[in-house]
């Protein structure tokens, strides 16, 4: 799997790393992720728009499919069957989680 590379690391004025900036979409997930939470925008895409999990998460942390498929080293294509699959294997879902920067049970809304 390829981990994203868009961190950036400030160096204080002695030289040593003073700061770290990400985007805030990563930020958000992070946050999400140590607390095991669900926004509200994703639960009601996928309960009320009635969108799998996946698509709902990477709408809203507003990836594309090719984004999230080179983060989980497979096609766009590949990434969209995953994405259209009304049941992903446990392998799969763990590979699209760790993508999204989400936790597995994460994605686990409306089953």
């Amino acid at each position: 799997m390829n981990a994203p590379t868009n961190i950036q690391t400030i160096m204080g004025p002695d030289g040593k790393p003073a700061y770290v900036v990400i985007p805030y979409a990563d930020y958000l997930a992070q946050r999400d992720r140590e607390n095991d939470l669900i926004p509200h925008e994703v639960v009601g895409r996928v309960l009320i728009d009635e969108v799998n999990p996946a698509r709902a998460w990477r709408e809203y942390l507003d990836l594309t499919q090719t984004e999230v498929a080179k983060r989980m080293g497979v096609s766009q294509s590949a990434y969209a069957q995953h994405e259209a699959s009304s049941r992903l294997r446990k392998a799969t879902r763990e590979k699209i989680a760790a993508a999204l920067g989400i936790t597995p049970t994460q994605l686990d809304i409306g089953n």
